[in-house]
């Protein structure tokens, strides 16, 4: 069964049976902003971000839409360049996490306030191996850093919000050093806004979309 059609059946099916637990059809989780952050530049400055959490359709489409963001890609990150390809990755054994790399301009947005969407609109970082009706350890949450200060500001934003008991579980992100990105293959790029109306991102992603609009207003961009 291709991916589409599995996935179009799945949210179908959850549908019908109402046994969904889907964090995209909720509300979003209001967040505090991170303890420490980077400094915004006075010019244009690229930096990039890696992040995993479910399907990279839903991430793409929610950092494809904040003011500051230059590209978003699909991809796979965690594990070796030989598996990064999708009917590899989803057999659940690579160490892959479909992900997303966000370049982005640290003259408009901080890292710490991409992390900030990331927890409160992206995904649920209380589920362990999953996101809504999608299962395995390619669909967990992970943030991929590639230098220290990432590393420090994502552990820092995680216990406060551990702290603060913002979610009703424990955040079961990991924060993990980044080996190296591997983009996905063509028909996975842009696919929320090539397939609107495609059952699975009409439920599961297009309400990610407005939380970051109705959540964010001053970070939201239509684009």
């Amino acid at each position: 069964m291709s991916r589409i059609t599995f996935r179009t059946f799945a949210v179908t099916l959850t549908l019908l049976t109402a046994a969904l637990a889907c964090r995209a059809g909720s509300k979003a989780v209001p967040v505090p902003s991170p303890p420490t952050d980077e400094a915004k530049e006075s010019v244009p400055y690229k930096q990039t971000a890696v992040v995993a959490g479910g399907c990279f359709w839903g991430i793409q489409a929610v950092f494809q839409h904040v003011k500051g963001v230059i590209s978003v890609t699909s991809g796979y990150a965690g594990g070796e360049a030989k598996t990064a390809h999708y009917e590899i990755v989803s057999q659940g054994d690579t160490g892959h996490a479909e992900s997303v790399q966000i370049v982005y301009d640290r003259q408009q947005i901080t890292y710490g306030e991409l992390l900030r969407i990331f927890f409160s609109v992206a995904h649920d970082p209380t589920q362990l191996n999953r996101q809504g009706p999608d299962e395995g350890t390619q669909y967990r949450s992970v943030i991929f850093y590639d230098d220290p200060s990432q590393k420090a500001i994502a552990d820092a934003y995680i216990a406060k919000l551990n702290e603060s008991k913002v979610f009703p579980r424990p955040i079961v992100t990991q924060v993990v050093q980044l080996k190296a990105f591997y983009p996905a293959e063509g028909y996975h790029q842009n696919y929320a806004k090539n397939h609107p109306y495609d059952p699975y991102i009409a439920y599961n992603d297009a309400p990610k979309v407005e939380h970051l609009r109705k959540e964010f207003p001053d970070l939201y961009t239509e684009k």
